[in-house]
């Protein structure tokens, strides 16, 4: 069976107005929410694109969960077989999730290793294996920009665009698909305050890396730092950062169920927790929020929608 191309593969962002959200943040928001995306994710897009185009059976990754489901789903789609190491204090539905989907999860303590260096270990063990970056790898960008030419071929005019920040996958990806579909919105990063690696870069005009994993509450910003290949393109694609306090994570998540009826994990809320940190900076303009998954720790989604 021949395997579909990337863009029949990914299933389209879903656009959402929500006039109570809009009010509450004080500009006019759209979500672009990928929480429907295959894997509940925007990393389907960049896990398949990989599985896709490399020639290798098997692929090694590591990944706080959403990543390692889009490449394990991916890997099923296409008859491959991943191994994905997760660090010890993954959300636990992420962990299950990976297994379900075929993958095979290999649990990292961070305290005695790294995910760098788990990963060399395991690409030792597996000399044929293609070694897949969550996101410094010009196949995930290209992945993720599938989205940028959406938003750009959306019914609506932005006036920038919100996206989280991690290790830049996604940002990167975002601001290639809309410049070469010709938008002209801003790009505008919005990264957890414990985790502002990329914020810290972007002022120093180089990649500045963590000493740790940062251990905030958006798990999916839990790197080092920024890609090469991803700083390549942030540099001077990113109009700035917001650098997002973890109460205004949560508030975010809380909001966007309250208010959009949506599921959101705290990483997808954190263009929201941007609005809501620095509102003077949208004021009455046309905002696009993308919130980039849904899949939340029951527990924790509980506790945060509750307070």
């Amino acid at each position: 069976m021949t395997p579909l191309p990337l863009r029949a593969a990914v299933r389209p962002t879903t656009f959402i107005e929500s006039a109570r959200l809009s009010h509450r943040l004080g500009a006019k928001v759209i979500l672009a929410s990928e929480t429907f995306q295959h894997t509940g994710s925007f990393k389907f897009r960049a896990g398949y694109n990989v599985a896709l185009s490399v020639p290798h059976r098997h692929i090694i990754t590591a990944s706080s969960g959403n990543f390692g489901q889009g490449l394990a789903y991916a890997c099923q789609l296409l008859g491959k077989s991943c191994m994905v190491a997760m660090p010890d204090n993954s959300a636990q539905v992420k962990v299950d999730a990976v297994c379900e989907l075929g993958g095979a999860v290999d649990m990292i303590d961070l305290k005695k290793t790294t995910r760098k260096a788990r990963v060399a270990e395991l690409a030792r063990e597996f000399p044929d294996a293609y070694v897949a970056s969550a996101y410094d790898d010009p196949l995930v960008i290209e992945g993720n920009a599938t989205l940028g030419d959406e938003l750009a071929a959306a019914p609506y005019r932005f006036d920038c665009v919100i996206a989280p920040v991690g290790g830049g996958g996604l940002t990167s990806g975002i601001i290639t698909g809309l410049r070469r579909s010709g938008s002209l919105a801003l790009v505008i990063g919005a990264e957890p305050l414990l985790a502002n690696d990329a914020a810290r870069s972007l002022r120093a005009g180089e990649i500045i890396a963590n000493e740790t994993e940062p251990q905030t509450i958006a798990d999916g910003t839990r790197t080092l730092s920024l890609g090469q290949h991803n700083w390549a393109i942030l540099k001077n694609g990113l109009e700035s950062i917001v650098e997002v306090p973890e109460e205004n994570i949560r508030e975010a998540v809380r909001l966007l169920f309250t208010l959009a009826n949506l599921k959101a994990e705290p990483t997808g809320a954190l263009s929201v927790a941007a609005l809501l940190t620095a509102p003077e900076l949208f004021s009455d303009q046309r905002v696009c929020c993308v919130i980039s998954g849904g899949n939340a720790d029951p527990s924790t989604f509980a506790e945060m929608i509750a307070t």
